[in-house]
């Protein structure tokens, strides 16, 4: 078995697939004891699934990662890595008192001294404090009050990025969290080449499309979007696949590519070549990947996604595939990066 890649993130060291805690927000995706929930986080740990994103809003995940992490020996706490983030949904004054304050608040549920990564997520593009907000933040990283450890954006699009790691100056900001997939290939258009002018890594979430890239739905019909088993994640992502990207029969055919690909690759699975084709973008730190804990789990198929990468012929394979769908029109359709959050 391969072991898990990592990556640097400031001066972190994070693995190349992060445990997301977005489904601890509601009961829709499942839900499992808080004990359970414990079990499981603590097997993905001795996996080497060692860092969590998480935010202020996704429920009580805050707070059952702190009291885990917790529990943990301190030489195995140190490892173990919390990204959060700070949401800021309404107009906002960004006084210095109001940022420490919301910092201190994910320290307390937390229970920690210092935040691993914090994440900024601003809804009013109209109102610029965001950067106010960010140099202030910035502050809360100096060594003699260090309460933040590395600094990172959520769900910005690429002119704000810009704006915002020329206003703070090189190496301050070190991810922005979006969305990118084989279905949602926004990021190249645009993000990509701010990450490289700024050298910031991006960490994706909607990777597998809500579970949508996966061997399950080869061959299968087209779902109902209003069937009672279908997730949130679900819904939002099979209305991307329909509505702006192309319809089922393109979907079904570039399942099939990846099927033949990880076929090639010693059978791996649908999942595991959508993730690696995400990852092998140099500008991509780390994708994250939702953790139903207690309910489902994936930390052996995860594991496969390591210790390969695709060939020149794989990616002309999915490539064949990707300039029959809308791909490259789906900022004109959908906005930038991070655009359908606001």
């Amino acid at each position: 078995m391969s072991s898990v890649e990592t990556t640097t993130l400031g001066q972190l060291t994070v693995p190349r697939v992060i445990n997301g805690l977005w489904q601890l927000s509601s009961p829709a995706w499942g839900a499992a004891p808080v004990s359970k929930i414990r079990r499981e986080m603590k097997r993905y740990v001795e996996a080497g699934y060692t860092a969590f994103d998480m935010a202020d809003h996704y429920g009580s995940a805050e707070q059952i990662f702190g009291s885990f992490r917790n529990s943990l020996p301190k030489d195995v706490q140190a490892n173990v890595i919390c990204a959060t983030k700070w949401c800021v949904f309404q107009p906002t004054d960004p006084t210095p008192q109001f940022v420490r304050a919301a910092v201190e608040e994910r320290l307390k549920r937390t229970g920690a001294h210092t935040v691993d990564l914090l994440q900024l997520h601003w809804s009013d593009y109209s109102n610029r404090a965001y950067v106010t907000a960010l140099q202030h933040l910035h502050a809360l990283q100096h060594p003699s009050n260090r309460l933040i450890n590395a600094l990172g954006l959520c769900n910005f699009d690429s002119a704000r990025t810009d704006e915002i790691c020329t206003a703070l100056g090189p190496g301050v900001i070190v991810s922005n969290q979006i969305q990118f997939s084989l279905i949602d290939t926004r990021p190249l258009y645009g993000m990509a080449a701010v990450c490289v002018r700024h050298n910031v890594k991006l960490l994706t979430y909607g990777t597998l499309c809500g579970g949508f890239l996966a061997d399950k739905y080869l061959g299968s019909p087209q779902p109902d979007a209003y069937d009672e088993c279908m997730t949130p994640s679900q819904r939002k992502y099979l209305d991307v696949i329909l509505s702006a990207w192309g319809d089922w029969s393109l979907f079904q055919r570039l399942l099939g590519a990846l099927r033949t690909i990880g076929d090639r690759h010693g059978a791996r699975s649908i999942a595991v070549i959508a993730t690696r084709w995400v990852l092998d973008h140099a500008f991509v730190a780390a994708a994250i990947i939702g953790t139903r804990l207690g309910v489902s789990e994936h930390t052996s198929d995860n594991q496969r996604v390591f210790g390969f990468r695709l060939t020149p012929e794989d990616n002309a394979a999915i490539q064949r595939v990707l300039v029959l769908s809308n791909s490259r029109g789906l900022v004109a359709k959908m906005g930038d990066c991070g655009t359908e959050y606001r």
